[in-house]
């Protein structure tokens, strides 16, 4: 089979737009990226995507019309956007279709989200007692690998702090004020070690991704980057993840380690070749532990990186070049497409301010609960 490229992207801005629904941000996200690709809606072959707070990914054809193409849902939590474009590619690489959509709408409500313990295989008491409260969690977890690896607060501090520049530079993200390494240390503590601009919110947004096979590009004339690998994975039995119960005493590796050597692999591209990356950063601590996870360095290296710049706009390895979730919140079902959305952008030249020189491979990660991962590889 041939190859897939993505030929066309388009985004609803992040944080939150009062009056405006979660299915309209889809169809604004749709709309945009068929013109960025130069098809035509009755063009589109599938559309892969999903909402979970918003409805069926169907529910934009009322409005941009009834074609009688699949229209397939996907839930996977945080990784719902990942899974959608691996489906989609999948999908492509198969030969059935040639021009699809990859979609991720969502409209969130204020506050924490309140998961059921129920539909994680987990007793309702787990979640009376508190422990499906996120914030703990992730703190539980970046508190035990800070004492592990020697990581300290000023890291998750300078993690949130790079966000926030980052952030000002993108005209999608939701959170536009740089903030400072001192105001961030001094804020209020949220769960130890993690404070309050250390984490993302929950917030609004979708994108839409136009996808091709290569034999369809040539034919109408199209552009845009190669897919070059994806991959996903869930955990294993050993591994510690969100909502689990206990800690093993036989660790395991994460869905992300799983995920992250199979598309090095896949693509026999190496960590040290990539650009750019965009990494799942539900807080400051996601962060840190996820660019060991990805390949990007080894445990414990984070620190010095960080204090280094290496992970800033003008460092070795750029990361979260648009502020990631922390400064565009997540909505959940658009989030892992917005990394894709923001990776295309880099690698087509349009980032403006926060663009990164000579971007040839950008990399994307998201993880979702309870415990999936999906990463993409973009080649210019």
């Amino acid at each position: 089979m041939g190859g897939v490229q993505l030929v066309g992207a388009g985004i609803h801005k992040f944080g939150r737009t009062d009056g405006v629904s979660g299915l309209e941000m889809g169809v604004t996200a749709v709309r945009s990226a068929l013109v960025d690709a130069g098809v035509d809606w009755k063009d589109i072959q599938f559309v892969y995507g999903g909402s979970a707070d918003c409805g069926a990914v169907d529910s934009i054809l009322p409005i941009l019309g009834y074609t009688g193409i699949p229209t397939i849902n996907v839930a996977n939590g945080c990784a719902t956007g990942g899974s959608s474009l691996v489906s989609a590619v999948a999908a492509i690489n198969s030969g059935e279709y040639e021009l699809g959509i990859v979609l991720g709408f969502d409209k969130h409500a204020r506050g924490a989200f309140n998961a059921k313990p129920e539909a994680f295989g987990l007793p309702h008491w787990y979640g009376q007692a508190g422990f499906m409260l996120t914030t703990q969690f992730f703190a539980m977890k970046i508190k035990r690998y800070m004492w592990e690896y020697g990581i300290d607060e000023e890291s998750l501090a300078r993690v949130a702090e790079k966000s926030f520049v980052n952030g000002a530079l993108a005209g999608h993200a939701w959170r536009r004020t740089p903030v400072g390494l001192e105001e961030i240390m001094s804020s209020p503590m949220v769960s130890d070690p993690l404070r309050k601009y250390m984490f993302c919110s929950p917030s609004e947004g979708a994108v839409a991704l136009v996808v091709a096979s290569e034999k369809y590009v040539k034919e109408k004339g199209l552009s845009g980057p190669r897919v070059k690998g994806v991959s996903i994975k869930s955990r294993l039995k050993g591994s510690f993840e969100v909502f689990s119960p206990s800690m093993p005493f036989d660790r395991d590796v994460s869905p992300t380690v799983l995920a992250a050597q199979d598309v090095f692999e896949k693509t026999s591209v190496s960590p040290r070749d990539i650009n750019i990356a965009q990494l799942q950063d539900t807080e400051s601590g996601a962060e840190v532990m996820h660019m060991a996870e990805n390949g990007f360095c080894e445990d414990g290296e984070q620190a010095a990186m960080l204090k280094n710049g290496d992970t800033g706009l003008g460092g070795k390895l750029p990361i979260n070049t648009d502020g990631g979730c922390i400064a565009c919140g997540e909505p959940i079902a658009a989030s892992g497409l917005r990394q894709v959305y923001e990776n295309y952008t880099q690698l087509k030249g349009r980032a403006g301010k926060r663009q990164v020189e000579g971007v040839r491979l950008a990399y994307s990660h998201v993880y979702g609960a309870p415990g999936v991962s999906a990463v993409s590889i973009l080649e210019k």
